[in-house]
């Protein structure tokens, strides 16, 4: 490996109770590098990266900065050593502002007193520029998209001039042209000196930016390469011990009747009415049938989802279920009808935090339970052990808190919940953000499974490879509309990613597709 070694972490061992999530781990962060963490949610990634930014410190092993040795007490030390983290779940304050989020903790002040606001705004605006994201600087976090509150988490670790920069799937939520910023400004944090530290469950993006590359597995650090020596199948048979198309779920070949019609709808862009996210879209969805939404952040694919399930209101067009419209009732009707969603944002729409595993699987189907005005806790207790069981959470128990699974077993509780309503028609929105390559794989054979018993899918994905992996037909969007259409079995990856505008074409092999 080529880069002075900047931190080192010797035989790092961390023990929660009964559980091992690190064992004896030895690991370098080299200056100007991109080192990038593979592996399966619970693998060790996300606590070796806490103790190296000072939120965890080790049962067992040591840290050295510079080659001497540090003792991190917490994330004051760490910031002083200018090693900062972006973390997995975003932790910003909603109802601060851009400005105030970034400089929470380490504001400007004039004479050591009064908060320079003017300064912080100004500072507030150049990093903006760099991720290319024009916010003013006064609005609040709560008004802002996912992925804008995901560049801002990122602004703010840009703005504490770190030599050590880690970061904990900053993508999960972020377009293509987002992720090529993001790029860009890494390159040029590189080019300075900074050391990087990369993980993502989006491997061939992390991929792209790789110098070198480590593989998690158990708490053990299992394999490790120069950007020469790795590829995806390295990467896959590293994590888990198979190849990338053993990943790929096996799909019906022949459907039944249309479950789903979707026709001329359009739909009000939310965060401005006057303009349209949804534009006179028609698509049908049958029996047995798993179709893909594919397009970039903001192609109206999130607002298509929400509207057909009644968390926006169509302005024009009709959403039929079996034949039978859909359109003016609420969210829980439609639910009653057959209709679920899996939202985009499992923390903030998809579970309850206060809640238990079990609380959270059978929220969508209470009244199931209920005779008489009142709870059947039986019942409801045998259907969420069957509900663990049939999309199999990884789990102590219905009663451990939701907040101590992984992410990829959580979005199993989302759409173990949505299956416990018996629907007919299944709708995800980037049912995989944020979890590893093996918990994907479980949540595209859910996906295929249900398909088989007859319901059909409908998912939206920003990621090429799911799109032609897992599903039976690829609709593009741009802009609200269609704009092509593919079968998986024959599409090239770059037709389909120039049809969304995600790259370009010369014109005459533009002028071949018309």
């Amino acid at each position: 490996m080529t880069g002075e070694v900047v931190m080192r972490a010797v035989g790092i061992t961390k023990v929660y109770g009964a559980t091992r999530a690190l064992k004896g781990v030895d690991f370098e962060i080299r200056r100007g590098s991109v080192t990038v963490l593979f592996g399966e949610n619970g693998a060790g990634k996300s606590t070796l990266m806490k103790i190296l930014s000072g939120v965890e410190t080790p049962t067992a092993g040591t840290l050295e900065l510079d080659g001497e040795p540090l003792q991190l007490r917490g994330t004051v030390d760490a910031v002083e050593k200018r090693i900062a983290i972006i973390h997995q779940e975003l932790s910003l304050a909603p109802n601060l502002s851009i400005q105030d989020n970034i400089f929470m903790g380490r504001e400007l002040a004039r004479g050591g007193l009064i908060i320079d606001s003017r300064t912080q705004a100004a500072q507030t605006v150049e990093l903006l520029a760099r991720l290319q994201e024009p916010l003013d600087p006064r609005t609040l976090v709560a008004d802002l998209r996912l992925g804008q509150q995901q560049l801002v988490e990122i602004a703010r670790a840009l703005a504490g001039d770190a030599r050590v920069l880690i970061m904990d799937e900053p993508t999960s939520a972020l377009s293509g042209s987002e992720v090529e910023v993001l790029f860009g400004v890494i390159h040029d944090l590189t080019s300075r000196g900074v050391a990087i530290v990369y993980i993502s469950h989006h491997l061939e993006e992390a991929l792209e930016i790789a110098d070198h590359a480590v593989v998690f597995r158990d708490g053990e650090l299992v394999a490790r390469g120069d950007r020469d020596e790795i590829d995806i199948n390295w990467v896959i048979a590293n994590m888990v011990g198979r190849s990338a198309d053993d990943l790929n779920p096996d799909l019906l070949e022949t459907f039944g009747e249309p479950v789903l019609e979707i026709d001329g709808v359009s739909v009000a862009d939310p965060s401005n009415p006057s303009r349209l996210s949804v534009d006179r879209l028609s698509l049908t969805v049958r029996a047995g049938e798993i179709v893909c939404l594919y397009g970039l952040m903001g192609a109206g694919r999130t607002e298509l989802l929400e509207a057909v399930a009644g968390r926006l209101a169509l302005r024009d067009g009709d959403v039929r279920l079996k034949g039978v419209s859909v359109k003016g009732l609420d969210v829980r009707r439609r639910i009653a009808r057959g209709l679920a969603l899996v939202p985009e944002d499992r923390q903030r729409d998809g579970l309850v935090q206060t809640m238990s595993v079990g609380e959270n699987l059978s929220l969508a189907s209470l009244l199931d339970f209920v005779r008489g005005g009142f709870l059947r806790r039986g019942p409801e207790r045998a259907s969420v052990d069957a509900g663990v069981r049939d999309v199999r959470v990884k789990t102590a128990g219905p009663q451990a808190s939701i907040t101590s699974l992984s992410g990829g077993n959580q979005q199993k509780v989302v759409i173990g919940k949505v299956l416990m309503t018996q629907p007919d028609v299944l709708l995800l929105d980037e049912p995989t953000r944020g979890i590893d390559v093996g918990a994907k794989a479980e949540i595209f054979a859910l996906m295929a499974r249900e398909a088989r018993r007859g319901l059909g899918v409908l998912f939206a994905t920003s990621e090429i490879g799911e799109a032609l992996g897992a599903s039976n037909r690829v609709i593009v969007l741009s802009k609200g509309r269609i704009v092509r259409e593919f079968d998986p079995r024959t599409a090239e990856r770059d037709d389909v990613m120039v049809a969304s505008g995600e790259t370009h074409q010369d014109p005459e092999e533009e002028a071949a597709h018309r």
